[in-house]
């Protein structure tokens, strides 16, 4: 497991020499393969499996603008960036690092920290697939709210340049002091965001507020003195049958068994109340989810999200010699994101039910986000730092940093300025092909071709 000591520099360098193999401008390459997939087609194939009540909701929510259709489509991009240049580096990527699926939770500290928050599709892979994910997202999301092209391209370049400063930081950084940097708003000040200080101000209010107490009252009611219960709000939030009802419960029980000694003790204090079955985010709309109602002491509750997880859409498309991820998808979810994020849940955990995998999770802990489709001009350009810096650090615990900065920086200023040039021009090539994917959905959509429900 330990290995000999390399000197710091020498492992820069190495960075560095990977360029005559992957030259930084490679990176602004973007040309559709001829067996790309059908744009259409993978969004059925991509419903297979799941729920078909809800299939059409899924493509209502994709088809409403180009970011969502981008959000719902990892699997499409992952095509077309198998065919894009790469180092061979691999990190632990989110593989789904659009710019909505970062934000805001709860550390166990009751701290807020920003992180990516999203990991269905998370694996072994190159990270430059995360990055130009997330450019790519800031120059549709950037169009969508109406920002000028060479503004949203300004904003994707400035993504890059905090990927790389950051970077740099942490190679210098001792190696456990790097590993306990966190991402809250004081250690992102310096990336200079003044201009999102207010709407980060507004979404921190609103995610201190966002816990299980809040949700209980949202969403549940007391049927007796010491009984509550889902009020349902179909078809977002629905009933479930006894017998699904006991199956998830059993599956709590066996989630329950993985944990530490000191966590099921914790769990061991509450009742389980109710179970729902609720229609979760975009890109996971028609796999099953429920919601677990726990009482605890007094008036105390826990909501619990239990959550399908299926195999990483990603994952078909990596390239030779990346590790093939053949366990529990619940399991891999788990793991991937307690390796990306700062800190994690403490609650995180898989298990199985009716021969399905599931993620398990605290719901709503003191969550916020903020939509970047809907920022201005200087807020995206802002906001754009601010994930760069936190992917950055998020890569740079699975991938040396020292490794990653020598390639990203280069020699010279003008090293780095090429690679941040680069990623932008990807991510407006990407934004292009994003914007003739969602037409052609839409074009399915009016034809017939394809269900879609827009009213929820």
């Amino acid at each position: 497991m330990f290995r000999p000591w390399v000197d710091p520099a020498e492992v820069r360098a190495a960075g560095v020499r990977l360029r005559e193999q992957t030259p930084a401008e490679t990176h602004a390459h973007h040309e559709p393969a001829g067996s790309r997939p059908d744009p259409v087609h993978e969004v059925e194939r991509v419903n297979t499996g799941r729920l078909r009540e809800l299939t059409a909701v899924r493509v209502g929510r994709m088809v409403s603008s180009p970011f969502a259709f981008l959000r719902g489509s990892a699997g499409l991009m992952a095509a077309d960036l198998a065919a894009t240049p790469i180092t061979g580096v691999a990190a632990q990527i989110c593989g789904d690092a659009h710019a909505a699926n970062f934000g805001l939770y709860a550390s166990p500290e009751r701290r807020l920290v920003m992180d990516v928050n999203d990991f269905d599709e998370t694996v072994r892979g190159p990270w430059e697939w995360d990055l130009k994910r997330l450019a790519a997202s800031i120059v549709v999301a950037g169009r969508e709210s109406g920002v000028g092209a060479e503004q949203c391209r300004s904003a994707a370049r400035d993504c890059a340049v905090t990927y790389r400063a950051a970077l740099r930081e942490m190679a210098g950084m001792p190696v456990l002091e790097a590993w306990y940097l966190t991402t809250d708003h004081n250690t992102l000040e310096h990336f200079n965001i003044g201009d999102l200080t207010a709407t980060f101000d507004r979404v921190r209010k609103k995610a201190k507020k966002n816990t299980s107490r809040k949700v209980a009252a949202k969403f549940t009611q007391r049927i007796e003195r010491d009984e509550w219960r889902f009020v349902p709000e179909p078809p977002i939030l629905t009933p479930v049958p006894d017998d699904v009802a006991e199956e998830v419960v059993d599956g709590l029980e066996d989630y329950a068994e993985q944990l530490h000694p000191e966590l099921r003790y914790l769990l061991s204090s509450f009742s389980i109340e109710d179970v729902a079955a609720r229609v979760v985010g975009l890109g996971s709309v028609g796999l099953r989810s429920y919601v677990v109602l726990l009482h605890g002491n007094g008036e105390d509750a826990l909501v619990m999200q239990v959550k399908e997880a299926r195999s990483s859409a990603v994952a078909p498309y990596l390239p030779a010699g990346f590790p093939v991820y053949s366990g529990h998808d619940g399991q891999r979810i788990v793991q991937g994101q307690q390796w990306m994020q700062t800190v994690s849940d403490i609650l995180l955990g898989w298990t199985t039910i009716g021969g399905r995998e599931f993620l398990v999770r605290q719901f709503r802990d003191m969550k916020g986000s903020i939509d970047p489709a809907t920022l201005k001009p200087d807020e995206l350009d802002d906001y754009a730092r601010v994930v760069g810096a936190v992917l950055a650090r998020a890569h740079g615990d699975s991938a040396d940093p020292r490794l990653l900065s020598g390639y990203c920086d280069g020699t010279d200023a003008a090293d780095g300025v090429a690679f941040d040039a680069a990623i932008a021009g990807f991510a407006a090539r990407y934004a292009d092909q994003t914007e003739r994917d969602h037409a052609a959905l839409l074009g399915a959509v009016r034809a017939g071709r394809i269900p879609a429900t827009f009213d929820i």
